[in-house]
């Protein structure tokens, strides 16, 4: 069985060099202030979040405050 190397599926023929156009890298990432609060949650939605995280491979702490702030945002208008 014959390897094929990286360079063989890289494009060919004539580049186009594009200007850079991404942020810095700390402008990539959101930081923002947060707070520890405990807060009870029915099991059934707990575990929807935790399914739904496994699937996106992200922590469904995450998944929550993503959830929490999208509200926010959308009531705040």
């Amino acid at each position: 069985m014959k390897k094929h190397n990286r360079i063989d599926a890289a494009p060919k023929g004539r580049l186009t060099i594009i200007k850079d156009f991404l942020p810095p890298p700390e402008q990539l990432v959101r930081r923002e202030d947060t707070v520890r609060v405990t807060s009870e949650f029915t099991r059934s939605s707990i575990d929807f979040l935790k399914e739904e995280a496994r699937k996106n491979k992200v922590p469904y702490q995450r998944m929550l405050r993503s959830l929490v702030d999208l509200y926010v945002e959308r009531v705040r208008g």
